[in-house]
């Protein structure tokens, strides 16, 4: 399978796209900007308007006039130099690129295998793989907390249940609501914990978040220094922890949520991947820690 991506580039706060690159490179094989135009099928006021559009957003000139015509300004070099480093990262690559948050992407990596798609997993937070995916870097976007894509617009797949289970190293069994009160948590930043909070406030639980991570290994790892913390974990990822800690269902049924994943751009392989998932694949789920989405 090959892929053939498209980069836009975001430069002082704009975005810019990958049109105005292609215009820029063709100015300095062509030293012309209609001759630029006529091989991008576009009209030479067409080309002339997107680069003035960028040079008044950048607030210095891209394109300048020559002995031998048009050509690019030492600044215009420089910027499309830029691009064209970030552009060679993406097409050396020949195998799909997932990103996502710890949960789905764990989920996808035993998936992808079962299927027999090749592909590189990067594993980030939310909001990190959101942005990776608005800069046309990802071609699979997965995300632990399904907010992101209503938030966003997305149109997402979901792949599996989960739910939030509490956690804590010590064996004090919490069977209640009102055990929390006064507890100490740490948080996982941009995950579904969103939703264990959400309920504690609507209870009006008086508990205080005191240390935040980005994962929930290392959210584990803290509490696992400290036997009076305590946090919220999925399912999933607890299930062959089960032994190390002391777990409680105190707010699973008001944690359970989607595991999600984008596609977003058309790709054949990427799209019967996803059917898969809906598919076939969703015998494996419960394997895994997670509940099938029907």
């Amino acid at each position: 399978m090959k892929f053939h991506p498209r980069l836009n580039l975001s430069l002082n706060g704009e975005t810019f796209s990958y049109r105005l690159f292609d215009a820029l490179l063709e100015i300095t094989s062509t030293w012309s900007q209609r001759a630029a135009a006529k091989r991008l099928g576009i009209s030479h006021a067409v080309l002339n308007r997107r680069i003035r559009d960028a040079e008044e957003k950048m607030g210095f000139k891209l394109v300048e006039t020559t002995g031998a015509g048009s050509g690019l300004t030492p600044q215009g070099v420089m910027v499309l130099k830029k691009y064209q480093r970030y552009l060679k990262r993406l097409e050396e690559r020949d195998t799909p690129v997932i990103c996502g948050g710890p949960i789905s992407t764990g989920l996808v990596d035993v998936l992808s295998r079962h299927y027999g798609l090749e592909a590189v997993i990067h594993t980030t937070d939310d909001l990190s793989a959101l942005k990776m995916a608005e800069m046309d870097l990802v071609d699979i976007l997965l995300l632990d907390d399904p907010v992101h894509a209503f938030m966003h617009g997305l149109d997402f797949v979901p792949i599996a249940r989960d739910e939030l289970v509490l956690v804590s190293p010590s064996d004090e069994q919490l069977m209640s609501i009102h055990d929390l009160q006064g507890r100490m948590f740490v948080e996982v930043i941009h995950s579904a914990q969103r939703l264990a909070w959400n309920t504690l406030d609507h209870l009006r639980v008086d508990y205080e978040i005191v240390d935040w991570c980005s994962s929930p290994q290392t959210a584990l790892k803290l509490i696992n220094n400290n036997e009076d913390f305590l946090t919220f974990i999925n399912r999933s990822f607890m299930s062959p922890l089960s032994n190390s800690f002391t777990v409680s269902d105190i707010l699973a049924e008001d944690t359970s949520h989607i595991i999600s994943m984008v596609i977003p751009a058309k790709n054949p392989e990427l799209e019967d991947f996803s059917d898969f998932l809906q598919g076939k694949g969703q015998k494996i789920i419960p394997q895994l820690g997670f509940r099938k989405i029907n």
